[in-house]
């Protein structure tokens, strides 16, 4: 239980820069006046910011298989945690790339 609290207090810290980010460069409040203009512009915003969460997910992901990789200490259940945490990371950029992709070609089709 205290693991899981920690690893949620790491994700949320981790998370600050990213909502950072989004506060500054909100489309929606442009200082301009124009905002959205049209629903494709709304769908590449959030696409952007959604890849950006993915993205740090990913990274996440990977440390943690590696940090389990490193105190594994040569037990074979902790080696094959650790290899089951990082193919679960390389399928979830895997379903990533995909879903991106689609969207990206449903896109193309729309405009």
């Amino acid at each position: 239980m205290k693991t899981i609290k920690i690893a949620l207090v790491a994700l949320s810290i981790a998370a600050l820069p990213l909502m950072a980010f989004a506060v500054v460069s909100n489309p929606i409040n442009n200082v301009s006046g124009g905002g959205i203009s049209d629903l494709n512009t709304l769908v590449n915003s959030i696409l952007a910011k959604m890849w950006v969460v993915f993205a740090g997910i990913a990274v996440i992901m990977f440390l943690v298989a590696g940090i389990l990789f490193l105190t594994a200490g040569g037990q074979p259940e902790k080696i094959q945690s650790a290899r089951s945490a990082f193919i679960w990371g390389v399928a979830g950029v895997v379903v990533g790339i995909i879903a991106y992709s689609i969207i990206a070609i449903v896109g193309s089709f729309v405009q």
